[in-house]
């Protein structure tokens, strides 16, 4: 037998101490499966793309559901040479890492925590600290990929992160790869056409209460009859979604989907759900009037 040597960056001898210790494999084994795989395998495939460093990536996961990753997430999640994770405490694991656990389990990711709360100075010395540990990496030459649930450019905390960033470090590269949205996975299993025709199609958020109530903006949404209203972040407030669906005469045909993807899921008519609690991962859709 002819030994051969092979360098393998810190970051990824890494991922392979991982991925060995959590399919009890040696990394000996693992890296000979993947030679064999790479001989064995079709000559004329591209050769995969190499890690920009000092690069910023924001990687779209989607809703929950680990099917709906993207190919194109996957290369980014191997490219990398570190992985982000936003969550709510170290110890704790967040939906995005959840979904990506499944889909690529050799994929090691590094936590960062992010305050849900209304305090804006909390919010803001978490995002400072994230921030801040994303330049560091990518002063060290790393290429950084930060996970979000649904798509980097929609209601997405990787904004924030990236104007962070830019603050501290002017020029930085910046690439979104584009991840399904929670509504898309929803229409889908409704069978629910978003828009067609000439319809309108308007996302909203749905978290603060002058929204939803008498005379706010959903009810003015939902007085055309030709628009197709999502409504995200808006599980505390379902009962009074309910209530302007109702006064629009709009009920019939909305649903509603929670943690999608997940466990807990659950997908139904707006009208049996709109008087008991929902989570924040949620959305409604209000499909436009034939």
């Amino acid at each position: 037998m002819r030994k051969t040597s092979v360098y393998l960056p810190d970051a990824l001898k890494r991922r392979l101490s991982a991925l060995a210790e959590r399919r009890h494999r040696s990394q000996a084994d693992l890296i000979r499966s993947a030679v064999e795989q790479l001989v064995e395998g079709d000559a004329s495939s591209p050769a995969p793309e190499s890690p920009v460093p000092g690069r910023l990536v924001g990687v779209g996961v989607g809703p929950g559901s680990a099917d709906l990753l993207t190919v194109r997430a996957l290369q980014a999640l191997r490219r990398a040479t570190v992985v982000l994770a936003p969550s709510t405490d170290l110890s704790a694991i967040g939906r995005a890492e959840a979904t990506v656990r499944e889909a690529a389990p050799d994929v090691v990711v590094e936590r960062m925590t992010f305050a849900m709360t209304p305090d804006p100075d909390a919010r803001r010395a978490a995002l400072d600290a994230a921030a801040e540990r994303t330049v560091e990496l990518l002063e060290a030459g790393e290429e950084a990929a930060f996970i979000t649930l649904g798509d980097p450019n929609l209601y997405s905390t990787f904004s924030s992160v990236v104007d962070g960033v830019r603050e501290r470090r002017p020029g930085t590269p910046v690439l979104t790869v584009p991840g399904v949205m929670a509504f898309q996975d929803l229409a889908a299993r409704a069978g629910l056409v978003l828009a067609d025709d000439q319809q309108t199609f308007v996302v909203l958020p749905a978290n603060e209460e002058a929204v939803c109530e008498a005379g706010g903006r959903v009810a003015e949404l939902l007085a055309d009859p030709a628009c197709t209203l999502v409504l995200y972040k808006g599980g505390r407030r379902i009962e009074a979604i309910g209530e302007r669906l109702q006064e629009a005469g709009r009920v019939d045909g909305a649903t509603f989907g929670e943690l999608l993807g997940m466990p807990g899921e659950r997908v139904a008519p707006v009208s049996s759900v709109a008087d008991r609690p929902a989570s924040y991962l949620s959305a409604v859709i209000v499909p436009a009037v034939p």
